[in-house]
C-alpha cells in the first residue's frame, strides 16, 4: 500500500468511526453503516489512481481550515493530509440535466471527491457513494431532490437548510442531515465555505431535479450582502 493509499484509507476510517459513534442518531446513519458493513474495506481493495487538483484549491484549503469542532478534528486532520491525493471534480452537468436553474453561486464554485463509489479515488462501488462536498461562501444551493437517499455530515461551523418549505434552519458542525429519496432540500452558505461528508446510498446514477422556489433571488441577494 502506498503512502497516498494510507492517507485515503485513514480518511475513510475517520468518517466511518465518527458515524459508528453516532449509530441511531438518524435513520440514514444506520443505513449507511449497514451498507459499509457489507463492503470489503480492507487495504487490498484500495484503488491507486493519479490525483486531480482543482482551480478552487484556495477555497478548499479555507474550508478544511475552518473545520473547528473538537469532535471533527480526526476527520479534519485526515482530510488535510489526503487533500492532494484525491480526485476533485466539479459538477459539469453530471448531476443535473442541461439548462437546469442551478444559480450563479453553485455554477461558479462547487466541488466534490468520491472516496467510495463509481469513479472513486479510494474504493470502487457501482451503486453507493461516500465523499466530500464543498461550496464557496455566500452560495445558495437551490432546492432540489433526487432518487438517491442522502446523508450529510456537516463539517463547517454553520449552514442553513430547508426541506420542502420556505422555512430555513441553521445546523452546526457535526450535525447529520438525512434526505430520504425524493425529499426536497436546499442549502445556504454564509461567510465561510461549506464543506461536508455526503453519502448516496443507492440510485447514484439518477439525476437531480431542481424544484423552483420564488424566493431564490431574494435569498441570493441577502447572502451577497454578508460581510467577510
Amino acid at each position: 500500500m502506498t503512502d497516498k493509499q494510507r492517507r485515503i484509507q485513514a480518511l475513510i476510517h475517520s468518517i466511518v468511526t465518527y458515524l459508528q459513534a453516532r449509530r441511531a442518531a438518524t435513520r440514514g446513519v444506520d443505513l449507511t453503516l449497514d451498507k459499509l458493513a457489507a463492503m470489503d474495506l480492507s487495504d487490498e481493495r484500495l484503488i491507486d489512481l493519479p490525483p486531480q487538483g482543482t482551480r478552487h484549491d484556495e477555497v478548499l484549503k479555507n474550508a478544511i481550515a475552518g473545520i473547528a469542532a473538537p469532535e471533527l478534528q480526526e476527520i479534519a486532520r485526515c482530510l488535510k493530509a489526503a487533500k492532494d491525493d484525491l480526485i476533485w471534480r466539479e459538477d459539469n452537468a453530471q448531476f443535473y440535466p442541461p439548462g437546469a436553474e442551478l444559480g450563479e453561486g453553485y455554477t461558479k464554485c462547487n466541488l466534490h471527491t468520491l472516496l467510495i463509489g463509481p469513479d472513486a479515488c479510494g474504493r470502487h462501488h457501482p451503486d453507493f457513494s461516500l465523499g466530500i462536498f464543498m461550496l464557496s461562501p455566500r452560495t445558495l444551493y437551490r432546492d432540489h431532490n433526487h432518487d438517491a437517499p442522502e446523508l450529510y455530515l456537516n463539517l463547517s461551523e454553520k449552514s442553513g437548510w430547508r426541506f420542502g418549505t420556505r422555512d430555513w434552519q441553521d445546523y452546526p458542525a457535526g450535525s447529520l442531515i438525512w434526505n430520504a429519496a425524493g425529499e426536497p432540500h436546499a442549502t445556504r452558505v454564509y461567510n465561510q465555505p461549506f464543506i461536508s461528508v455526503f453519502v448516496w446510498l443507492e440510485n447514484v446514477n439518477s439525476p437531480c431535479n431542481v424544484i423552483h422556489f420564488d424566493d431564490w433571488t431574494e435569498v441570493e441577494q441577502d447572502l451577497a450582502k454578508l460581510s467577510n
